[in-house]
């Protein structure tokens, strides 16, 4: 009998990717054999990045994850309910990234919503490290924008990128 692809799915908006989504995908890379980044639109949030820059940057900033564990790692945007996406890329689990007890309470509401939908894909919770456990998006972008200095916050090609995007008329 063959041995079955461990395919998981991390999803996010990924606005800007920092260094707590990087510690979670090389982790979670280290589990799975194939690991679908879903970066969702999420117009609601108001985004920094377009998708396909958000896209982009994702794939830019994992290119050394996959080299390093050897998982394939793959970047796809979506727009649909998280456990459509799931089905449609062939996931057998959901990954997510636990900052806070307040993200557990959320998360944990979430994956019971989402096992609702369909029983057969599991969710599983990594807590952030110890070093990135504080690290948002939102408050990355925060302090960028009113010109604090984010460069323990993200890997370097993000940074120029967030640099470049705060400084456009």
């Amino acid at each position: 009998m063959a041995e079955r692809m461990r395919k998981a799915l991390y999803p996010g908006t990924f606005d800007p990717i920092h260094n707590g989504h990087l510690d979670i995908i090389g982790r979670a890379a280290r589990l799975v054999d194939h690991l679908v980044i879903g970066v969702a639109t999420n117009i609601g949030k108001g985004p920094m990045f377009t998708i396909d820059e958000r896209v982009e940057l994702v794939r830019s900033e994992c290119a050394e994850i996959a080299k390093r564990t050897g998982t394939t790692i793959e970047v796809v945007p979506f727009d649909t309910l998280l456990m459509t996406f799931a089905r449609k890329v062939g996931a057998i689990m959901i990954v997510r990234g636990l900052r806070a007890v307040s993200d557990f309470d959320y998360e944990f509401q979430m994956s019971g919503m989402n096992a609702r939908l369909d029983p057969t894909v599991e969710t599983v919770f990594l807590p952030a490290s110890e070093r990135q456990h504080f690290i948002s998006s939102r408050f990355v972008k925060e302090i960028a924008i009113l010109g604090g200095d984010i460069t323990s916050f993200v890997p370097p090609t993000t940074l120029a990128r967030v640099q470049a995007r705060i400084q456009q008329p």
